[in-house]
């Protein structure tokens, strides 16, 4: 992994972004809105980066949009440590963001800022805010302080409230294939996308998708090349992975998703039907917490043994 982060693909809204701030007319409320996984937040680690370091040209290179991720700056950022900056995003432990984060976001506003420097308020995926956080969120971006600026984050996949919207100066991501190519090889400084077998490579997977993809399959002893959806299927399956590992977790209807795509029309066994009945199954049993395993042999059973 490169210890130089270098912004990829969205080099023309980070560079509308810093005209209006040297305009100063960088607007105070901004809503990053684009589907998961394409760098919403690494736009905003370099925005973040770039505005603290103006005066420092050692931390932020504007040329070429990178910057090194051990400088100090940096690693204030990357800790949530950097004095003038708060991030609120969904603990893992609860559902939502509940209302006490953003009571503690408006005192937070309300405290003196280091270096009399503005401030950043930065919540992340946005759909997780309960009704009394969004009530309370409302009426503080509403009387804002003059030097506290909110960035918000949303996955595109989930529609955001109008009142929150409305406040907002929105700004679209999206990715061209070149850039995810990009992306994935300069992150393992290798020409490594090529490599990823075909069932996995999609206009819609996200960069951040694959890169994990690569970590998981190379942590375990699979072949980049050679293991297809199937293979991976059954190995989540034999390992129980559905239940322990993270990234397996956040991806596995994705997962789903590209063996119905890849095997939809190939096979006699396998029908739209089929693909509902078993769409339906993974929903009721995620949305009542129920037996995983039972729906997952059933899975192997039908679909995946010989």
């Amino acid at each position: 992994m490169n210890k130089v982060s270098k912004l990829i693909g969205h080099q023309y809204i980070f560079n509308d972004l810093i005209y209006l701030d040297q305009s100063k007319k960088l607007p105070n409320k901004i809503l990053l809105n684009g589907p998961k996984g394409i760098g919403k937040k690494l736009l905003l680690n370099h925005l973040l980066n770039y505005l603290y370091s103006k005066n420092n040209e050692k931390f932020y290179d504007f040329k070429n949009n990178e910057y090194n991720t051990n400088n100090s700056l940096s690693l204030l950022i990357s800790t949530n440590s950097h004095p003038n900056i708060l991030k609120i995003y969904k603990k893992n432990d609860k559902k939502t963001i509940d209302i006490h984060q953003i009571r503690e976001m408006i005192q937070f506003t309300n405290q003196t800022s280091f270096n009399n420097d503005r401030k950043f308020i930065i919540i992340e995926d946005i759909n997780f805010l309960s009704i009394n956080s969004a009530n309370a969120l409302l009426k503080a971006i509403e009387e804002p302080n003059n030097k506290t600026n909110y960035i918000l984050i949303n996955n595109s996949e989930f529609k955001i409230l109008e009142t929150i919207k409305s406040r907002c100066l929105e700004f679209k991501l999206n990715l061209k294939s070149s850039d995810v190519i990009e992306i994935v090889n300069y992150y393992f400084n290798s020409d490594i996308y090529n490599d990823i077998n075909l069932d996995f490579i999609n206009n819609y997977n996200s960069p951040s998708f694959l890169i994990s993809l690569v970590n998981f399959l190379e942590t375990n002893d699979l072949s980049i090349k050679e293991c297809n959806i199937e293979d991976l299927l059954t190995y989540i399956i034999k390992n129980k992975l559905y239940t322990s590992d993270d990234f397996i977790k956040e991806y596995m209807n994705l997962f789903i998703e590209l063996f119905f795509y890849k095997n939809i029309n190939n096979s006699k066994r396998i029908s739209f039907k089929i693909k509902k009945y078993f769409y339906l199954k993974l929903s009721f049993v995620k949305k009542y917490n129920l037996d995983f395993e039972s729906f997952f042999l059933e899975f192997n059973d039908k679909l995946l043994s010989e």
